[in-house]
C-alpha cells in the first residue's frame, strides 16, 4: 500500500475535495513533495490540530 500519494488521490481516500488538502497541507505545514504528500503525516498533523472554525483555548502559564 503507498503512503505517498498525490494530492487528489489522498483527498479521494480521505473523502476530502483536492484544494481542500492542498489547503489543509499548507496550513499545518505539511510538506509536498515531488507533487506527492505522506499520508501518515497528513492524517496525523489533521488529528492533532484543532477543528477548523473553533477558537484555540488559552494555555496555562
Amino acid at each position: 500500500m503507498a503512503n505517498h500519494l498525490t494530492p487528489s488521490e489522498l483527498a479521494e481516500e480521505l473523502h476530502m475535495k483536492r484544494q481542500e488538502v492542498i489547503g489543509r497541507c499548507v496550513q499545518m505545514g505539511v510538506p509536498i513533495f515531488h507533487g506527492r504528500i505522506d499520508k501518515s503525516l497528513f492524517q496525523s498533523s489533521l488529528r492533532s490540530s484543532p477543528v477548523q472554525g473553533q477558537p484555540q483555548q488559552a494555555r496555562p502559564s
